[in-house]
């Protein structure tokens, strides 16, 4: 949707019961993609929320306050014909994930990374069977083969509404197993925090830089936009609160 214009030519947006779905009509007029192919979403909460988003246009179209269609549009224009290549590269976090480069000093940094880190890693290995090891440093030191399929396996599970919000929930936290922690429930904003663990030290040490608080503020809001639409896209199809992320 970037770079796209249009003015508003409705008055009303409303949903309806599809075939394979639910759709946002204008009008009376379904919308498309930007491919051209029919934006049918999985769960009428998702279909109400993005016909919310078109609702709530003014005279322009704003795409950046539409993120839901966003992910909706790639859900269908992308994942249906890259899915595998997709699944992969979140798959592929696992090996550098976040949770796993500690530094070696100071003490109390060292002490904060393992208190607030060293769960998420025990809850996936208790969930998933994988466990991935920390390391000292920024080099890079390989995973465990069998931790890194186990988590592949579940990634590749998810369905291509799913894994287009799953895609910002891991990009956004640079780590596959916050990822999996959103997906699956737990606190969003202490899955942040975690995330946020290394510059909010920098910070406390050196004080707020506006320009990178401004930034982190967008990707936060980034991350509760692609957790609502995950949420949105598991609402009456089963997969919310079952204990898994499919």
């Amino acid at each position: 949707m970037s770079g796209w214009a249009m003015r508003r030519f409705w008055s009303e947006a409303q949903t309806e019961a599809v075939e394979g779905g639910f759709r946002v009509l204008l009008d009376g007029r379904p919308i498309k993609t930007p491919a051209k192919a029919a934006l049918v979403v999985p769960t009428e909460a998702y279909a109400a929320a993005i016909a919310a988003e078109w609702q709530a246009q003014g005279d322009e179209v704003d795409p950046t306050s539409m993120p839901i269609t966003r992910s909706a549009n790639a859900a269908i224009d992308k994942l249906r014909v890259q899915r595998a290549e997709v699944a992969d590269m979140l798959a592929a976090y696992g090996d550098s994930d976040l949770l796993c480069y500690r530094a070696d000093a100071p003490v109390e940094l060292v002490a904060r990374q393992a208190e607030t880190w060293d769960p998420y890693l025990d809850w996936a290995e208790a969930r998933y069977g994988a466990r991935l090891a920390p390391r000292t440093g920024i080099m890079h030191a390989p995973q465990a083969a069998t931790a890194l399929e186990a988590l592949r396996a579940e990634v590749h599970r998810i369905d291509d509404f799913g894994l287009a919000a799953f895609h910002d929930l891991v990009s956004l936290t640079g780590s596959l197993v916050l990822g999996f922690a959103a997906a699956e429930g737990q606190e969003a904003e202490a899955i942040w925090a975690a995330s946020r663990l290394d510059e909010t030290w920098q910070e406390e040490q050196w004080g707020v830089d506006e320009e990178a608080a401004e930034l982190a503020a967008r990707k936060k809001a980034q991350f509760q936009d692609a957790l609502r639409v995950w949420q949105l896209s598991r609402v009456q199809s089963g997969a919310a609160g079952d204990g898994g992320a499919a």
